[in-house]
């Protein structure tokens, strides 16, 4: 008899590997995107406190995102979320698109 492994019991191997992938992608990807919206959301809420903190230091609400990034409330990279979407200023609330 010779060692080693049929075809059969090949073909049921990957198919088991191929039932775990299809089982883990989909919750691979859902986290990532709960982590993503996530972090957007307290980036808008760390800006939303640079526009209050720059309205009591200069008496004044921000113009636009650039104000708060000028004066060194906010760093450049914060105007973007982690998804890439831009974030902005309407009605002295940080917002994104």
């Amino acid at each position: 008899m010779k060692n080693g492994f049929t075809l059969v019991e090949m073909m049921i191997v990957m198919m088991a590997l191929a039932l775990l992938l299809m089982l883990t992608i989909p919750n691979v990807t859902k986290t990532l995107s709960i982590i993503e919206n996530t972090g957007c959301k307290s980036q808008l809420s760390l800006i939303d406190s640079s526009i209050l903190q720059f309205k009591l230091e200069q008496q004044q609400y921000p113009k636009d995102i650039s104000d708060l990034i000028e004066l060194g409330y906010i760093k450049t990279e914060h105007r973007f979320c982690q998804n890439g979407k831009e974030i902005f200023i309407e009605n002295h609330q940080a917002k994104f698109r």
